[in-house]
C-alpha cells in the first residue's frame, strides 16, 4: 500500500506536494473529529 512504502532517496523532495499531503491530512482529520463528534452528540448528549 502507498502509505507503507519506504522513502525514494533518488525522488526530488517536492514542496509544493508536502503542502499538499500535510492539507490533506489534516482535512481528513477534521473530517474524522466532526463525524465523531456528531456521533458523541447523538448518542451522549440526546
Amino acid at each position: 500500500m502507498y502509505l507503507f512504502r519506504k522513502n525514494d532517496p533518488d525522488r526530488p523532495t517536492n514542496t509544493n506536494i508536502r503542502i499538499m499531503h500535510f492539507i490533506n491530512v489534516l482535512a481528513i482529520t477534521v473530517f474524522l473529529a466532526g463525524i465523531i463528534w456528531k456521533l458523541i452528540d447523538l448518542i451522549l448528549l440526546k
